[in-house]
């Protein structure tokens, strides 16, 4: 039988999702538990996307073919049973063989926070400690640029020269509340750190930098050379992924 797996987890510990040789991730810890529960056959999970060291996620989703006649709440239970604390199976659901946890998504919502106050320890590990006062109203001009259907090629980090780079932003916006700012992202799919170079650029106009209109004009460009530095990943938390 073919699971949905809904998940969460604190990425403060690991190298990133990714199983990579000698470092600790995501996916090895998830493949370690379906693999225990489904009689040690290795058990493979395909994910919605990945997310990068340091990065959180409120409800990650992917998929796994589970062998051993189980439940959805068993399953869910036994997952959580075998997993360390900083990761958690919210969720477990029977699919079609058909479905595919990544090329079926059809919208993720990505959340950037900045912390603009005094600096808090207690928050290091999901909200970036910018610790000085921004231009919001600045800010919220600059991020309406990125909605729509564009090439995001100027805020790709590698080198994506034969990469189809554009992706379609439904719905992006900045919500102050005291010293936080949530910045929200919408879209059919976002490539690998979009959002942390979106939200570099929104910290440059904020900071005086940079005016809004900036935005389109880097956006036009093509150029990753001209969007500046990578926001730091403890502020990024995957939220949602959802399906048709």
């Amino acid at each position: 039988m073919r699971f949905l797996i809904k998940f969460s987890y604190d990425g403060s510990a690991y190298s990133g999702f990714q199983t990579q040789k000698g470092l600790a991730s995501i996916q090895e810890k998830m493949e370690e538990a379906l693999t225990k529960i489904n009689n040690g056959k290795k058990t493979n999970l395909v994910a919605s996307g990945r997310t990068d060291k340091g990065v959180n996620a409120l409800c990650q989703c992917g998929h796994a073919d589970i062998d051993v006649n189980i439940t959805e709440k068993k399953l869910k239970r036994a997952m959580n049973s075998n997993l360390p604390d900083d990761i958690h199976v919210i969720d477990t659901q029977i699919v079609p063989d058909t479905f595919h946890a990544r090329y079926d998504v059809k919208e993720k919502v990505y959340g950037y926070t900045i912390n603009q106050g005094e600096y808090n320890p207690l928050e290091r590990n999901r909200v970036y400690q910018y610790n000085h006062e921004l231009d919001v109203d600045k800010m919220m001009e600059a991020i309406k640029y990125f909605e729509g259907t564009h090439d995001f090629r100027a805020f790709v980090t590698d080198n994506k020269e034969k990469e189809n780079c554009v992706r379609t932003i439904t719905h992006a916006e900045i919500i102050e509340s005291g010293s936080k700012i949530d910045i929200i992202f919408m879209g059919d799919g976002f490539l690998r750190y979009q959002v942390r170079n979106m939200v570099g650029i929104l910290i440059r106009v904020g900071e005086g930098k940079l005016s809004p209109e900036s935005v389109e004009k880097i956006l036009e460009s093509k150029d990753r050379t001209k969007s500046g530095k990578t926001a730091p990943a403890e502020g990024l938390t995957l939220l949602n992924v959802s399906y048709e």
